[in-house]
Order: C-alpha cells, then structure tokens, then sequence
C-alpha cells in the first residue's frame, strides 16, 4: 500500500473529461398550465357565470322597482303620477258625402277603402279623410247634372264633422286607397 502513496509515482492521469457545452441562456416564457380533457368542465362554468349574471341584473331591477314605486314615492311626499284615461273607443258613423264626378263614384263599391280630398278655388287641395270605408253607394240619380253623385262612408264622428264643413265650402273627390 505503500506504494501507491509514494510521494516519486505520479498519480494515474485520470480520463479526459468531455464536458458538454453550456447552452445559450433564454429565459423561459410564462403561460398557464395545461389542463388536458376539461372543455366540458369550461363549458359549463361558462353558463353557470351567465345564468348568475342574469339573476343578479333581474335581482337588481327588482329591488330598484321595489324601491323605486308608486308607494315609496308617495312616502317621501312626491305626487303620485298622472295615470292616462284609457282610450275612447272611436265611434263610426255614416256620413253621406256628394262627390263632384260622379263617374268616379260609380266605380267604387261597398267595402272599398277611399281618401277624400277638398279641392277648393283659392289653396291647395287637402285630406280631409284617410282610409275611410264606403258603406254604400246609392243609386244615381235620374237627371243629368253637375251636382255629382252621393257615396254614404264610414267614419269616425269628427272626420264626419269634417267632410260636411268641407262639402258646403268646396268640391269634393275621392281616391281609391
């Protein structure tokens, strides 16, 4: 054993060691970790979010009605709003109205839908009646004359009121809507 430690024998040169060249330096880049077969679990977070995001918004509107009423209104001295009547129910009648041509009248029939139109000497021509309902047309007259002819409409009380107001002043005509 001595022999191995003494200080004249060299010591066994030892294996060249081939060590491995160091690799540049990269850092790593952050991400999140991978979770593998849980698109069904996802999916279903994702409604359950809705669905609570959907209560909470109905929550919210509710408590703000609650809060927000007619009552607490009226608890903190503020008038109570005006409620609208409901509407009236529009009432027709039947109007008799001399149309100047009265080959036009011919042409109409119960049921059809006509616009009258007041044709006066010093403006514009108006509507004095939208969409108003022919109830009937009589028959023409048996002498010949430039008073026209007599078509019974359908319409509501004032568009009635109306269409006389207009008929005494001016000559009326119709279109067919």
């Amino acid at each position: 054993m001595s022999a191995f430690l003494s200080p004249t024998c060299p010591p066994p040169p030892s294996p060249p060691v081939s060590a491995p060249a160091p690799l540049p330096a990269r850092p790593v880049p952050l991400f999140p970790p991978l979770r593998v077969g849980r698109g069904r679990d996802r999916l279903r977070r994702a409604l359950r979010r809705r669905r609570r995001a959907g209560a909470a918004g109905l929550a919210v509107v509710a408590a703000a009605l609650a809060v927000g009423g007619t009552e607490a209104r009226a608890s903190r001295g503020a008038a109570p709003p005006q409620e609208k009547p409901p509407p009236a129910v529009v009432r027709m009648v039947s109007a008799p109205v001399r149309i100047a041509d009265g080959a036009t009248v011919r042409l109409l029939r119960p049921g059809d839908r006509v616009d009258v139109v007041a044709a006066e000497r010093a403006g514009p021509p108006r509507v004095v009646a939208v969409a108003a309902r022919v109830a009937e047309v009589p028959e023409p007259e048996k002498t010949p004359g430039d008073g026209g002819a007599l078509v019974v409409l359908s319409v509501p009380r004032d568009t009635a009121r109306a269409l006389v107001g207009a008929g005494s002043v001016s000559r009326l005509a119709v279109t067919v809507c």
